[in-house]
């Protein structure tokens, strides 16, 4: 069987050229956005700072008072060179992805292409809806949650006050907005793995208590550990289940129709 597209088999020398190129021009997309990245990365850290800014309102806080502290010399300047990274893996994503499709497609038929391009392009899109989540909502939430704890100096009380560290949370942020973008790709995984029929809808259903019980433990490895963070990314873990057995639905349905639509062209013969 040859492949839609007229590739003949490569010797493995070319393959590894192929796949040198790919990951050059990858390298060269990261490395200029992150150079790019990194001479806007205070005003970048300053963007990730908002949602630190809005949960200080939310607590009904003075936000000319509240502040973010360094205690190592070199503690800011690294901080900005994680935020020029993470910028720069966001910026050079699409490139990147680009590029490994670009490895993969000669190797695919013509309509395997054509079932991986839209998981391609929902992959992006549902991690920036994820991050989208931790930054205008969750991540605001939890910053209230820790600003809650502090304790004023009345009553005699010693005043205990949060001053997070620039490092710290720019750590925090950073994990959240992952996990909530790796959690976001479940649709497509799921999706993919319907298509080629290694899960059915029938066997999720199935499996329902045990990804609820999946998703906790998994929210409690990947979030800090309080309970806001855990439960936060647990429960949108259990609603894109739910939604990943709909969508395993919906292939099954067209997988059925297409072989309905095959079955009967070929029943239909000439007549002599």
């Amino acid at each position: 069987m040859t492949s839609d597209i007229g590739d003949k088999p490569q010797p493995l020398i070319e393959h590894l050229i192929e796949l040198r190129t790919r990951l050059i021009w990858s390298l060269a997309a990261f490395f200029i956005a992150f150079i790019a990245c990194f001479a806007f990365a205070k005003h970048l850290f300053n963007y990730l700072v908002y949602p630190y800014k809005w949960a200080v309102i939310w607590a009904h806080l003075d936000v000319a008072k509240s502040q973010l502290i360094y205690t190592a010399p070199q503690e800011f300047f690294f901080t900005q060179v994680k935020v020029a990274m993470f910028g720069a893996l966001v910026i050079a994503f699409p490139i990147i992805a680009a590029q490994i499709y670009k490895f993969v497609a000669p190797g695919l038929y013509k309509n395997e292409r054509n079932a991986f391009l839209p998981f391609l392009i929902a992959s992006p899109i549902l991690f920036l809806m994820g991050a989208a989540l931790v930054y205008f909502f969750f991540c605001p939430m939890v910053m209230w949650f820790f600003l809650k704890m502090q304790q004023s100096p009345a009553d005699g009380e010693i005043a205990i006050s949060l001053m997070p560290k620039v490092s710290e949370y720019l750590s925090l942020i950073m994990t959240l907005v992952f996990s909530f973008g790796l959690v976001f790709q479940l649709p497509v995984i799921t999706t993919l793995l319907a298509r080629v029929g290694l899960l059915t809808s029938t066997w999720l259903a199935q499996k329902r208590k045990f990804a609820i019980v999946l998703a906790f433990v998994v929210a409690a490895v990947l979030t800090p550990p309080d309970p806001m963070s855990q439960i936060g990314l647990a429960l949108p873990t259990i609603l894109l289940y739910e939604i990943s057995i709909y969508a395993a639905r919906l292939v099954e349905r067209q997988r059925n129709r297409q072989a309905l639509e095959e079955s009967g062209s070929s029943e239909i013969t000439p007549s002599e």
